[in-house]
């Protein structure tokens, strides 16, 4: 009885998260069936019809040759739109529902909601002049990274991506704000325009070179050309125009942010306690980070003076040279794999590989390393790419600025990213999603769970016996790596929420990760660029948290599971909110109790 307290207590606390209107009855789980594909398939092409770059991505061809267009009446009719499904998602969870379905839809519902906070409220698209050029190096790369049709066809579909692009940079000096832009928005914008550039003007013409359509050849390379030109131009823009005007603030404000975490992550808890919650992380794994250099110090024999950072250094001196880290990354994968395997840590399915690649030049002025899957419906073409983020070569980078960056990539951060990036995390993950129970599971979801459980995977593979061949050293070396990132995780937690919600400068978020996150300056600089654009990139630490609450609930309800069957579990939910996850996870027992209790009044 007490645990079906806790679970209805649940399912309304999750409804009341994501309707604002609570007295909405709750359901049972008498299930009368999917809540309606076809309302299900008609939101989805609304939603593609908009963003047909992401419909590409997850495998839906029909959008191959659209691209955003984000014209301002466009998107008031996309506004529009949302909200009228707004009101029809809250007609069908009035509705008598199974759990997992009324979840579906409060997936829904959250996605919309936090897509009406964005355009009506935020605003990024008016506020973020690399929003644009970025857009359409993402748009083009995506015919051309996966070969899911003849080259030649997925030519005239980057030419068609092309024409669109053409417009959108006309779109943008038309919707950006200059008095709202942060000046640091531009400084990124004019960083990452390069390497758009590059893209456009080196590599993808380099990935059609086989095509022996000459007149194909011809018109491409012609409106190539002019979206090039039309690049140079929005540089000029950027540099004359708004950078002299720009003054707006990044931070997007406690409301908001309260709200975005409403809308994204399901989460209403108050920001004061979040954050109390995060400093408690950062100082915990303070003191791991300092007790590891301890033991490190004394096996070494040097216990005077002891030093976390001089140690750390020592460790992450040791990496690979710049042109081998993709060769050094691709090295541990196998082997990963193998451990998931063989210690029963989670299922790795029969079909599997990943193939590491440089990150795009347009993806590299804020991020290290990131995985890219193909989309759950894609068939074809299903090649997963893991990216790394070279440093740039001498001359437009000093000596001391490759090496900072290179430190990101010793050979037990290799270990520990690849992890995170691959297995068990996010590409293992991906598999498990290409098996969720419906559409929107497939294709909704949120950072918490996704990013909190790449980041879970990093301490616990530790946990599991990773890298307990080697002699104490390493062991320890090992942990002190994968301590750090975890460091770098409770930064981002906090800086977000001070930076946008406290007053935080940049300098002093800068300042913070290489103080409290023991960081390099140039990375941390990355980091605090990201952290302007990205408030609620506390999802790492956040998710990771949770999910450890949630593994230890699960284990006590139910006495004979182990961490593969927790694990599977867990992934064969998606990537829906934690609150959901930790619903359906533990259902079963409550309906196993509520079974037992009738056998036994017989």
């Amino acid at each position: 009885m007490h645990r079906f307290t806790l679970r209805t207590a649940l399912l309304i606390g999750l409804i009341s998260t994501l309707l604002l209107n609570p007295t909405l009855p709750v359901g049972a789980n008498d299930s009368q069936g999917f809540y309606d594909k076809s309302f299900e398939n008609a939101f989805f092409d609304e939603v593609f019809a908009f963003y047909p770059t992401w419909g590409l991505q997850s495998g839906f061809h029909k959008y191959d040759e659209a691209m955003e267009s984000l014209d301002q009446k466009r998107i008031d009719a996309f506004k529009d739109k949302l909200k009228a499904y707004d009101k029809q998602i809250d007609v069908r969870l009035g509705q008598s529902l199974a759990m997992a379905d009324r979840h579906d839809l409060m997936l829904m519902k959250g996605w919309v909601q936090g897509q009406i906070l964005e355009w009506d409220t935020i605003k990024m698209y008016a506020r973020d002049p690399d929003r644009y050029p970025s857009q359409l190096a993402d748009s083009v790369f995506s015919v051309v990274k996966r070969d899911f049709a003849p080259l030649d066809d997925r030519m005239r579909m980057a030419l068609a991506r092309l024409k669109t692009g053409l417009s959108l940079l006309d779109q943008a000096k038309a919707n950006i704000l200059p008095q709202q832009v942060p000046p640091i928005y531009v400084d990124i914008a004019l960083e990452q325009i390069q390497g758009t550039r590059d893209l456009l003007a080196d590599t993808i013409p380099k990935a059609f070179a086989g095509v022996k359509d000459q007149k194909l050849q011809d018109e491409y390379h012609a409106v190539n050309l002019k979206v090039i030109s039309k690049l140079d131009e929005y540089r000029e823009w950027l540099k004359n125009v708004i950078k002299p005007q720009a003054n707006g603030n990044w931070a997007i404000g406690a409301p908001n942010y309260s709200l975005k975490l409403h809308n994204d992550e399901m989460i209403d808890e108050d920001l004061d306690k979040i954050l109390h919650d995060g400093y408690d992380e950062l100082h915990r794994l303070q003191k791991q980070f300092k007790d590891c250099a301890m033991r490190l110090a004394a096996l070494e024999g040097k216990m005077k003076d002891i030093d976390e950072n001089s140690i750390f250094a020592n460790i992450s001196s040791d990496h690979p040279k710049p042109q081998d880290l993709v060769s050094a990354t691709q090295g541990v994968l196998q082997k990963l794999a193998t451990f998931v395997s063989e210690h029963d840590i989670a299922t790795v399915p029969a079909e599997h590989g990943v193939t590491v690649a440089e990150s795009p030049s347009y993806l590299r002025a804020i991020t290290f390393a990131s995985m890219d899957t193909p989309g759950p419906y894609e068939t074809r073409a299903k090649e997963a790419f893991y990216y790394v983020t070279p440093p740039e070569p001498e001359g437009k980078w000093d000596k001391q600025k490759i090496e900072e960056h290179m430190r990101f990539f010793s050979y037990p951060d290799l270990i520990n990213t690849s992890v995170h990036e691959a297995y068990p995390g996010h590409y293992l993950q991906f598999l498990q999603i290409k098996n969720a129970r419906s559409k929107t599971r497939k294709l909704l979801g949120c950072s918490s769970n996704a990013e909190g459980w790449a980041h879970y995977c990093e301490e616990m593979m530790l946990d599991q016996g990773l890298g307990h061949d080697a002699d104490n050293k390493k062991i320890l070396a090992a942990r002190m790596v994968q301590i750090h990132d975890a460091l770098l995780r409770a930064c981002r937690y906090i800086v977000g929420i001070e930076m946008h919600t406290r007053g935080m400068s940049y300098e002093s978020a800068k300042q913070f990760f290489i103080k409290e996150g023991f960081m390099e300056s140039a990375n941390a600089e990355r980091e605090t660029k990201r952290g302007t654009k990205d408030p609620t990139y506390l999802v790492y630490t956040l998710g990771k948290l949770r999910i450890i609450k949630l593994r230890t609930a699960y284990m006590k309800a139910f006495p004979d599971a182990d961490l593969k069957k927790f694990h599977d579990k867990f992934l064969a939910t998606g990537f829906a909110p934690l609150c959901i996850v930790e619903a359906e996870m533990l259902a079963p027992q409550t309906e196993q109790a509520s079974v037992k209790s009738k056998e036994q009044h017989k």
